[in-house]
């Protein structure tokens, strides 16, 4: 079992956020990254840099100008902030009606629809590196390899078509998901965030050739708010796969690991050839933006029951911050996975 990640994705280093209008010291720091890499050194993994896959598997999945924006978007803030100013938008087209302006605080609002993805000064490598990692994965995956696991970090399944939001800038999960479909026609992405994977359901939701599935608690009162709904289920060719299993805040391990079989039911339904989890241990019962409470041996179980799939799997990061449990979480799902196989 493969893993990958990429020392640039170090580079972003975000000091504060605003939750509820107050401003806070933010949570996905570069240490969540550092600490599961040296865990899985500790147990024998083999962590590989990737390779460069350039950026149009990014670019099939967001809107392109969106892409395009991040790579100039901290200099040419830089070029007009005051001193000390934080790279955050500051104004909101609303409906979005319009078009991107080129004023970079304007365009800002336009691409970012929240404070929690301020720009730093290596913003743009971090999630590049971060996309690529997940392409390494993928990539390793359809070249016969059973599982891969990529450590993006900054995560990526709430980043939409075209607007960043909840830490996240580019959507790595669906870039792999994306990514697979090179060899197989029916790829699913199971996410197991306690948030809403509500970029990835954007971006795949009027697509048939993509299941996803989302657990997650009651969206109407946690951060994503918008998105991940029971009867959210897709529109067009995509009609039916999307699924969204709504726990309720505070759920154990019973709840979850029931919604984890209706997903894989659901999936196994769909007849997925290929699968990709969207890997968060933010839901473990002491991370900084707990909701519900599993623990490492939930973690386990829950790694147990998606290998026995059997799918040609990619693992690709998402949550999990610097609770006290972060390491053994990650621990104990990623070594019963490879132990499973």
């Amino acid at each position: 079992m493969k893993t990958y990640f990429d020392e640039r994705q170090l580079g972003h280093e975000p000091d504060v956020y605003y939750r509820g209008g107050a401003p806070m010291p933010h949570p996905e720091q570069p240490q969540r990254a550092i600490l599961i890499r040296d865990m899985l050194l500790a147990n024998g993994f083999t962590v590989e840099a990737p390779q460069d896959f350039g950026i149009a598997p990014v670019k099939a999945v967001h809107d392109p100008d969106y892409v395009d924006f991040f790579s100039d978007a901290y200099a040419r803030f830089l070029a007009e902030a005051p001193e000390g100013a934080l790279g955050i938008p500051t104004r909101h087209p609303g409906s979005r009606r319009g078009r991107c302006p080129k004023d970079i605080n304007g365009a800002m609002g336009w691409w970012m629809t929240d404070t929690s993805t301020p720009l730093t000064e290596n913003t743009y490598e971090a999630i590049y590196w971060s996309a690529q990692t997940a392409l390494a994965a993928a990539t390793d995956v359809m070249g016969g390899a059973r599982v891969a696991y990529g450590l993006s970090r900054p995560p990526g399944h709430h980043a939409m078509k075209d607007c960043a939001n909840g830490f996240c800038f580019f959507n790595n999960a669906a870039v792999a998901a994306h990514h697979l479909r090179g060899k197989w026609d029916k790829v699913a992405l199971l996410d197991v965030d306690v948030h809403t994977g509500n970029g990835s359901l954007d971006i795949f939701y009027d697509r048939g050739d993509v299941f996803f599935c989302s657990l997650h608690p009651d969206p109407a009162v946690y951060p994503t708010f918008y998105l991940g709904y029971a009867e959210e289920t897709g529109e067009g060719d995509g009609l039916g796969t999307t699924r969204n299993e709504v726990l309720s805040i505070g759920d154990g391990e019973v709840e979850v690991l029931a919604a984890l079989d209706r997903g894989i039911a659901a999936i196994q339904d769909f007849g997925a050839e290929a699968l990709v989890v969207s890997l968060g241990f933010d839901m473990a019962a002491d991370d900084p933006l707990a909701a519900v409470q599993v623990y490492a041996d939930g973690f386990a179980e829950m790694a147990r029951r998606i290998a026995a799939m059997g799918l040609p799997t990619v693992l690709i990061q998402e949550g999990g911050y610097l609770g006290p449990s972060l390491r053994n979480n990650a621990e104990a799902f990623l070594t019963t996975f490879r132990d499973s196989l």
